[in-house]
């Protein structure tokens, strides 16, 4: 596979880039492209021409597939891009991490925040204690610092109603009064037979 990332460039850089790469017939000081990075790797200069621009590689929040053609019919996947590089105006400020907030495309604006779940706060030491706990464990011995309590189930006050007596028979289910059954003669109060 090859290696590819995303070149973002403000608005007036890209008419320019776009020039230089659509016309070969310029002159030869307008005609320069360069990107170089400084010793951290992350941040550096992108050069078009005579005029110099700061640069940052970022780390995208998600992986994003590059495809290439031959026929416009049949797309080849060439890489997989993970990071853009970001060039902006001399004014503008700097990123404060070098982590992109942001994917490539709108429903992806803001996406660490969004979409990916925070880092829990674990304290060290507690990680490394659980981490000892677990191969003690696992190699036949206890977890040390642990205390042990014995609890047995007591019954609530709705399950030992529910166990009642019913005209002599056992009966599980919650406790009912008995229905009386109207004689066939005896007619409700609406005139009606129940």
């Amino acid at each position: 596979m090859e290696e590819h990332f995303v070149l973002r460039v403000p608005p007036s850089v890209a008419e320019r880039l776009d020039r230089v790469l659509s016309e070969s017939c310029m002159p030869l000081d307008d005609n320069s492209i360069d990107l170089s990075f400084q010793e951290d790797g992350r941040t550096g200069t992108f050069v078009i021409g005579n005029d110099r621009f700061p640069a940052a590689l970022l780390d995208l929040p998600c992986v994003v597939e590059s495809y290439k053609t031959y026929d416009d019919t049949v797309l080849i996947k060439s890489a997989d891009i993970g990071q853009i590089i970001m060039v902006r105006e001399e004014g503008d400020p700097a990123p404060d991490c070098f982590e992109y907030r942001h994917g490539l495309t709108p429903p992806m604006r803001d996406a660490r925040r969004r979409r990916f779940r925070r880092e829990p706060d674990l304290n060290p030491e507690l990680v490394q204690k659980v981490e000892n706990d677990l191969i003690n464990i696992m190699s036949g011995g206890s977890a040390q610092d642990v205390d042990v309590e014995v609890v047995e189930h007591e019954e609530d006050a709705d399950e030992q109603q529910e166990h009642t007596q019913v005209s002599g028979k056992q009966f599980s289910g919650p406790a009912k009064p008995p229905v009386e059954i109207p004689a066939q003669g005896d007619k409700s109060e609406s005139g009606d037979y129940d």
